[in-house]
């Protein structure tokens, strides 16, 4: 498959969840960045060609690649055991993502916010690939993501270690800003047109809520509740850090 763009095949290469055969940029750019990917590239033994603008053009999908692309293989995905990190463990279930920006847009989000993987219902991305890289600003590449086929099972290997498993549903919830989002949690995340299956609420033991500045009621959309979750969960965490340092 072919990605576009410097930022793209930067993460592709550093992220090494895929395999980066060749790297294609203009022969006419000569900026630093350009300049660390082409060396990263030969370092790593990948072709690198220097090649004129229009043969770049031929074999990019549109005209935003900036003068780079790259040839590289499928992405690896990971196992939920790789999401585990001890008391450190800050896991999202996302189901009901079927928008492949919203995919990009929520690892952009939740990676930012130390999220230590993704889970996402077994589904082929294959073909989107590159829009969930691009859209992601590289985080993708770079964060583990786990495909699994039976999401309340996911739920229940992470609560079965140890971790606290939350739901975003507004019934019967507390706000996200009185919950406890430190220590090992996993928080289940649903799209705005399905929310969460009756199997992963089943192995839940909390539902938590955003709270909104006035009476709107409709749901925020996935990637929009990722970050703000996202990032309440790396506050809260942070501040933990920060007592336990005063305290010692």
């Amino acid at each position: 498959m072919i990605i576009e763009g410097r930022i793209s095949v930067k993460a592709a290469m550093l992220g090494a969840r895929r395999e980066v055969t060749a790297v294609y940029a203009d022969v006419k750019k000569k900026d630093r960045d350009t300049a660390f990917i082409l060396a990263k590239a030969a370092a790593a033994g990948i072709a690198v060609h220097r090649v004129a603008r229009e043969e770049i053009d031929a074999h990019a999908q549109g005209n935003t690649h900036g003068g780079i692309i790259a040839e590289c293989s499928g992405r690896t995905y990971q196992d939920l055991q790789e999401c585990l990190k001890g008391a450190e463990t800050f896991a999202v279930l996302a189901e009901g993502v079927q928008d492949p920006f919203n995919f990009g847009y929520i690892a952009r989000s939740l990676y930012s916010a130390g999220c230590t993987g993704l889970i996402m219902p077994e589904r082929d991305w294959t073909n989107a690939e590159s829009t969930i890289l691009r859209s992601s600003a590289g985080a993708s590449e770079y964060m583990n993501i786990v495909m699994c086929p039976d999401p309340a099972q996911a739920v229940r290997y992470f609560r079965d270690r140890g971790c606290r498993c939350l739901a975003a549903m507004r019934k019967d919830a507390v706000s996200l800003y009185e919950a406890d989002l430190t220590g090992p949690v996993l928080i289940a995340l649903g799209g705005e047109m399905r929310g969460l299956s009756a199997g992963v609420l089943k192995e839940t033991e909390k539902n938590i809520y955003i709270p909104y500045a006035n009476d709107f009621r409709n749901a925020l959309n996935a990637s929009a509740a990722a970050a703000v979750i996202g990032f309440e969960t790396y506050r809260q965490r942070s501040e933990a850090v920060k007592g336990r340092n005063h305290a010692g």
